[in-house]
Parts: structure tokens; C-alpha cells; sequence
């Protein structure tokens, strides 16, 4: 897969995990910054990543900020991404399996180096699984989150 990485300033001393995590699992990577410490905004990153997945350049996004919360809430604003902040293993797989989840939130100020190893295993080896004999509740469950989405465009 295709995996786009951005983060802001906060999330910029994590993203070198990030990366390291997603191509020791032997996914390709796309930068979208940020690439320093100096303070930038966590919208601008969230739009990156959005628009990387709704173009087609990659399948998937990693966003990183201080606390997750933000770049969260800014990445969910945008029709067709499903972004969750996950600090804990079940969660980042879940999100995806039942949820059909295409953006794994964290927070650079809360996680270390070996979770976020952990966290992006689990979201990268994790499969929407809707389709599969006997689980179509999720794929009506998410087709009802699509539905609230399309009703709420202005």
C-alpha cells in the first residue's frame, strides 16, 4: 500500500517512527511534512492527507499531532475520510475491520517510539472486513455513516 505520513510541528519528532514503522512493513511512503519543529497548523496537514487518499495517491494516512485530537477532528471535516485517534492496538485494527476507519490519528505528545510501531502495525495489517460472508452489518453500519456525511454537505 500507499501510506501518506504529515503531521504538524507537534507530531514533527514522531514522524521518523512513523515512516521507519510503515516501510519495515514494506509499505511505500508519501511526505507530506511538516518537516521541522517550527509551529504550522494541523488543518493544512489534515487536507494533505485528504486529499492524497480522495486523489488516489495513496490508500491510507498516518496523522500525527500533539495530542491527536485536532488533526482528528480537522481530517474527519473532510467527505469520505474516517479518521480516529487510537492509542491503544485494538482500536487502530478495529477502526478499519468494522469501521472501514482510512486515517489512523496520533498524538505526538502522548505516544513513544515502540507504541506507534505497534499502533501502525496493527492499522496497516488490518482489512475493512464488511464484505466478508456473514459480516454484512458493518458495511450497513458504515453505509449509514456515509449516509449521515451526505445529508450534512451543505
Amino acid at each position: 500500500m500507499r501510506i501518506a505520513v504529515a503531521c504538524d510541528h507537534a507530531g514533527y519528532p514522531n514522524k521518523a517512527d512513523v515512516i521507519a514503522a510503515v516501510q519495515a512493513a514494506g509499505h511505500d511512503v508519501i511526505d507530506l511534512g511538516t518537516d521541522s519543529k517550527e509551529s504550522v497548523d494541523y488543518p493544512d496537514y489534515a487536507v494533505k492527507i485528504g486529499e492524497s487518499i480522495l486523489h488516489g495517491d495513496a490508500e491510507r494516512g498516518i496523522l500525527i499531532c500533539g495530542s491527536g485530537v485536532g488533526a482528528c477532528i480537522a481530517a474527519n471535516k473532510i467527505k469520505g475520510i474516517y479518521a480516529a485517534i487510537c492509542h491503544d492496538t485494538y482500536s487502530a485494527h478495529q477502526g478499519v475491520e468494522h469501521d472501514d476507519m482510512n486515517v489512523l490519528c496520533l498524538g505526538g505528545r502522548i505516544i513513544g517510539p515502540a507504541l506507534i510501531k505497534e499502533l501502525v502495525l496493527a492499522f496497516l495489517n488490518a482489512r475493512f472486513i464488511g464484505n466478508d460472508p456473514g459480516q454484512g452489518r458493518f458495511t450497513r453500519r458504515v453505509n449509514k455513516v456515509k449516509q449521515i456525511e451526505n445529508n450534512n454537505q451543505s
